[in-house]
Order: structure tokens, then sequence, then C-alpha cells
């Protein structure tokens, strides 16, 4: 799935930004919450993805 792909990059960016924030980098707490937003989004992407790939299934019936 692309936009699960997309997720896993954005942590993985967002993880040096973190670590400066937590250091006291203001700049970095700036661009951590910027991050997190997309993140965030993103994260709801894969969720209604798989919300609509599990309602396209279609059931299988018995004997057929």
């Amino acid at each position: 799935m692309e936009a699960y792909d997309r997720l896993i990059k954005l942590v993985q960016d967002a993880a040096d930004d973190i670590q400066k924030a937590e250091g006291g980098n203001k700049a970095a707490g700036t661009r951590v919450r910027k991050q997190m937003q997309q993140i965030k989004a993103t994260a709801q992407e894969v969720r209604v993805g798989i919300l609509a790939s599990r309602g396209s299934e279609t059931p299988s019936t018995p004997g057929q």
C-alpha cells in the first residue's frame, strides 16, 4: 500500500528532528509538529484504504 510506505518514510524522517526538539531546539519542535500533522493525515489515508479494501471484498458463498 502506497500510503503505508509514505507513512513509514514520514516517521523515519521525523526521528532526527524529534531528538533535536527534545534537546531544546525550538525550530526542530516546530518542524516536528508539522510532520506530526502530515503523519496524522497519512495514517488516516491508510485507515480509509484498509476499510475500502475490506468493503470491496465479495463474500464467497458455499458450493460455488
